[in-house]
């Protein structure tokens, strides 16, 4: 079945005055000459439900003032050494290439002589003992073999990457000690705060002058002057803007040409949550293809994703409405009995109830999954309506409670949410949101003859911890 939608009435918002805000009663039949007074409905009709989509991170996040241009924390590393490996030559030498996350590790990673590790490869795997290191270059001596080269099989001296991790370590009786230390390593981020702008003006003749149709809106504007709506507006879709950009903003590459201005580059963007996640984080495309949640399949791999880094048994995923619906018809055919439809939901339906078709959460493993729509996702006027299928995001999985971080500016590790937005402000100036009005309609600030409504914020958002976080395409 498909579902044609046909294009309404132009009700897309306009940078000027236009004859389409008001009644011509002269376009058809007698207009004012006729002496039939219209059955008007005043009220305007609210076709689009609740418009915005702030809120979010209201939800998931907290909010923290700053007094920097840019704010840098830290994230513990690893505890344990944990590295890959290639194969150099004889058969016991091999040379560290990276951490297990990827990272360069340079010249003196953490093996040591006298420690005992694993050394695994695709089909092997075999436990040896570090008898010299030379920089990033190690000789290992097998436990179970002539060499490591025989334990691990012929594939030890090929271009296959071998995973290397430290488990301990044994010295013979009477020998020194350690002659190196290991230092705790960790990695340090930062972004930047931009500054959002808006604004709305209106004439004073216009500001005095009374509608035929009684206005409503997001900001509690009511009654009949249509500058009440337009400014309610203007600053709805503002607060919108906030949360978007917080989500979807990216910092500019070298060379891009968003790049530009003198004060550090006033252009050069801000690391927003979906490009934390795809830089630092895991993304799923899942397994089955569209709408894969409806394989129990993807969560295994996310849990098993997920037990590789922080393991975080509370995560909240917010999803559109297909991958939502996809979820409840996964999860409902766990049950039994939902092959019939007769007990579907909460398991307990009668008769004399409404019959619950969704699910707001559930266990896999040691993990709780929260759901919840994201109508971000889901609105044709916001990332709904985009036209990259290929590329579209369908949730974001992000995980409950708070993380435990050094703050570089404070000076002392603090405890937030993984996710909080951070706003610029001191003592006698706070830019989390500000709102001013000039000219001469009712302040009366100067000569000129309209109202003039400004906005203004300058934030980030500190996404810590992304390693624990999944962006679902």
């Amino acid at each position: 079945m498909a579902i044609t939608s046909q294009a309404g009435p132009d009700a897309a918002p306009r940078r000027q005055t236009l004859e389409s805000n008001y009644v011509d009663f002269l376009a058809s039949g007698d207009g004012w000459a006729q002496q039939y007074l219209p059955d008007l409905m005043e009220k305007e009709a609210e076709v689009y439900g609740k418009r915005t989509i702030a809120g979010f991170l209201a939800q998931v996040g907290a909010e923290e003032a700053s007094n920097s241009d840019r704010v840098v924390w830290s994230e513990q590393g690893r505890l344990h050494l944990a590295y890959t490996a290639k194969y150099v030559s004889g058969n016991n030498k091999y040379e560290i290439e990276n951490d297990i996350d990827g990272n360069d590790v340079g010249t003196t990673p953490g093996v040591r002589i006298g420690d005992m590790v694993i050394m695994s490869l695709s089909n092997a795997t075999a436990k040896g003992y570090v008898s010299a290191v030379s920089g990033a270059q190690f000789d290992v001596i097998a436990y179970g073999a002539a060499d490591m080269a025989t334990a691990l099989g012929s594939t030890a001296t090929t271009s296959e990457l071998i995973r290397v991790l430290v488990i301990g370590s044994e010295f013979e009786k009477g020998t020194d000690g350690r002659s190196a230390a290991n230092a705790p390593k960790f990695k340090s981020f930062q972004n930047k705060h931009i500054i959002l702008k808006d604004y709305y003006e209106v004439s004073g003749s216009d500001a005095s002058a009374i509608g035929w149709i009684e206005v409503s809106g997001e900001e509690g504007q009511n009654g009949y002057l249509w500058y009440l709506k337009a400014e309610g507006d203007t600053r709805a879709r503002f607060s919108d803007y906030l949360e978007m950009t917080m989500l979807e903003a990216e910092a500019a590459v070298d060379g891009a040409g968003a790049i530009g201005g003198t004060d550090q580059g006033v252009n050069d963007g801000t690391e927003g949550l979906f490009a934390a996640i795809e830089n630092r984080g895991h993304i799923t495309t899942g397994v089955t293809g569209v709408n894969a949640a409806t394989d129990l399949a993807e969560f295994d791999a996310i849990l098993a994703k997920f037990d590789e880094n922080g393991a975080i048994e509370e995560n909240m995923m917010f999803v559109n409405r297909g991958t939502s619906l996809a979820m409840d018809d996964m999860l409902a055919s766990m049950n039994s009995y939902g092959a019939g439809g007769t007990s579907y939901g909460v398991f307990d339906n009668n008769e004399d109830m409404a019959l619950n078709l969704g699910f707001s959460g559930f266990r896999r493993g040691s993990y709780d999954f929260y759901k919840s729509d994201f109508k971000y996702l889901n609105d044709k006027g916001t990332r709904g309506g985009l036209n990259d299928t290929v590329n579209a995001i369908r949730g974001v999985v992000i995980p409950a409670g708070v993380s435990s971080v050094y703050d570089e500016q404070l000076g002392k590790n603090m405890k937030r949410p993984f996710l909080h937005v951070r706003f610029r402000a001191s003592a006698t100036e706070s830019r989390k949101y500000k709102t001013w009005t000039t000219g001469s309609v009712g302040a009366k600030t100067s000569g000129k003859d309209t109202m003039e409504v400004h906005y203004l914020s300058e934030r980030c958002l500190v996404t810590q911890g992304a390693n624990n976080f999944m962006l679902m395409k």
